[in-house]
């Protein structure tokens, strides 16, 4: 099944799922049919920011035209932060949309997982997963989020991390797991691999990410249908 793949937001994300992506498909010794398109990181968070779902998934949908017109099977969006027009998109999308929210849940139940503590942009934290969790109890930091947040979303779009970038993540991550019970820390931002990659926090971490190319390389390998 041919991969359609909307980048960009941001392009370090964009990045490590290519990487992700690639390396599973060749340990399982299959061929991977790949399109990336680009999107602005500035423009998705601008549109973020400001809830401008229509607008965004407007211009998800013109995206998505181009990885249909290159053979792609399906689309997914390398961004769980640009997931909160998920459901407008896939309204006006002229290709399945794989989800990298929906398998979270499963998965957490499936590791034994209560309750998981959530680092990402406002939205995802604030929401908790756009509600969307119902098997799994979410916590996002306290008064913590919007420094957090914001960091976020500095980090995703310079595309580097600094260590007092690191420290704050680190930081909220170990709050949540002492004063909220969390079980483990998602990653719930694409990007905060550039944080988290080759570093240990004390605490237990679940990349968002891993879990979303997990399933997309079911579905390029055939070994997972879309329906």
């Amino acid at each position: 099944m041919h991969i359609g793949l909307i980048g960009g937001i941001g392009p370090a994300a964009t990045v490590v799922y290519y990487q992700r992506l690639t390396a599973l498909m060749r340990e399982r010794g299959k061929k991977l049919e790949l399109t990336i398109v680009q999107a602005s990181a500035d423009e998705l968070v601008a549109n973020n920011l400001a809830d401008n779902r229509a607008e965004q998934a407007d211009i998800y949908a013109r995206l998505i035209d181009r990885l249909k017109a290159a053979g792609a099977d399906l689309a997914a969006i390398t961004s769980l932060g640009g997931h909160f027009c998920y459901s407008e998109t896939e309204a006006i999308s002229a290709l399945p949309l794989v989800s990298g929210v929906t398998p979270l849940d499963e998965h957490f139940a499936s590791q034994g997982i209560n309750t998981v503590g959530l680092l990402g942009t406002g939205v995802v934290m604030r929401t908790k997963l756009y509600g969307q969790l119902q098997k799994t109890r979410a916590v996002a930091p306290g008064d913590d989020l919007e420094s957090v947040a914001e960091t976020y979303l500095q980090m995703a779009l310079s595309g580097r991390c600094t260590d007092e970038n690191r420290a704050l993540f680190f930081d909220a991550g170990r709050a949540m797991t002492v004063e909220n019970g969390a079980d483990a820390i998602v990653l719930a931002g694409t990007d905060l691999g550039l944080a988290f990659d080759d570093h240990d926090p004390g605490y237990k971490v679940i990349d968002a990410l891993d879990v979303h190319v997990a399933l997309l390389a079911d579905l390029a390998s055939g070994e997972r249908s879309l329906t």
